[in-house]
């Protein structure tokens, strides 16, 4: 008897959910919680938080997925606490104490200006506690071996950090930063900076890209749906555009779009003259993102596939 094949399950979900990820689960275990919420049959999330934190994290549905390196590109927004005279192998409270030493004095004037040091283009060494990948190997899974690996320091951007808060033993900052910053490195070369160390105690994600708190959904208001009004979920999918509200739209033609679909380059009068744009056909219907040509033609680089019956 041969054997069964089983079709694809679940639904297709096209579009973009805001999740308020809650402390003590990882963003994959988030992921799969959502995606079976909404029986759908295809999602990925936009860049890891990790368990100990908690906020903002976007999680695409079908087509949208197609736009999730867009999404992980953009700044990011944090809140973090850390606590000065600690250091942990991990960087936050999950890990053991390294080391403990005495906090000097010190009043907001000098943590402002340290504060400062680290603002604008900076050098930032990953921290062995990331998934980051050595010979194919997660980082994370060397360092609970023992393993210590040489990283190199890599260029990131903090655009702005903020003193929220401080007391004699811990500080709260608002950061916004480019891809590919490691904030429990940061609150670890504050600490530094000061003299005794530190390690982040909470982080919270407060923004991605367009997204902020105002977009975040939490899980026990999905969960509630889900039991009581199943269909009630789809209201907190965004449509897949909203990631890139903030891009240049280019508007097409039924001639214009059609060339385009099939991988040509198409003139469009009034176009950007560079970059990458928001394409869209009959002036509302999202069909992907292009970028423009040195000859100033609009040519299709990432190209949604929404069937007509696609929920």
């Amino acid at each position: 008897m041969g054997r069964r094949r089983h079709s694809n399950r679940g639904r297709n979900v096209n579009g973009i959910l805001i999740l308020d990820k809650p402390l003590g689960i990882t963003s994959n275990k988030a992921l799969q919680q959502v995606k079976n919420l909404l029986f759908a049959r295809k999602a990925g999330h936009t860049g890891s938080l990790d368990p100990l934190a908690s906020g903002l994290l976007a999680i695409c549905f079908g087509e949208a997925t197609k736009m999730a390196n867009y999404i992980v590109d953009t700044q990011k927004h944090y809140r973090a606490t850390g606590q000065f005279g600690v250091t942990t192998t991990t960087g936050d409270t999950e890990g053991e104490v390294l080391e403990e030493k005495p906090i000097p004095a010190f009043d907001k004037a000098q943590l402002t200006a340290i504060l400062e040091r680290f603002t604008g283009e900076i050098m930032q060494i990953p921290p062995m506690y990331s998934a980051l990948k050595h010979d194919g190997e997660p980082l994370y899974k060397l360092a609970r071996q023992g393993i210590e690996i040489e990283r190199e320091a890599r260029p990131i951007t903090i655009y702005s950090l903020d003193l929220v808060d401080f007391n004699e033993s811990s500080f709260t900052i608002d950061v916004v930063c480019s891809k590919g910053t490691y904030i429990r490195t940061l609150i670890e070369d504050i600490g530094a900076e000061l003299g005794c160390g530190a390690h982040t105690t909470e982080l919270r994600r407060t923004a991605l890209g367009p997204f902020t708190e105002q977009d975040m959904v939490s899980m026990s208001i999905l969960i509630d749906a889900e039991q009581n009004d199943r269909e009630a979920l789809n209201n907190y999918v965004k449509p897949i555009e909203t990631a890139l509200v903030d891009w240049p739209e280019v508007k097409l033609s039924p001639d214009a779009a059609y060339y385009l679909r099939q991988g040509q380059a198409v003139t469009v009068p009034h176009a950007p003259t560079s970059g990458l744009v928001s394409l869209f056909s009959d002036e509302t219907d999202f069909i992907g993102v292009g970028h423009i040509l040195d000859d100033g033609r609009v040519a299709p680089k990432r190209l949604l596939n929404l069937s007509p019956t696609a929920s």
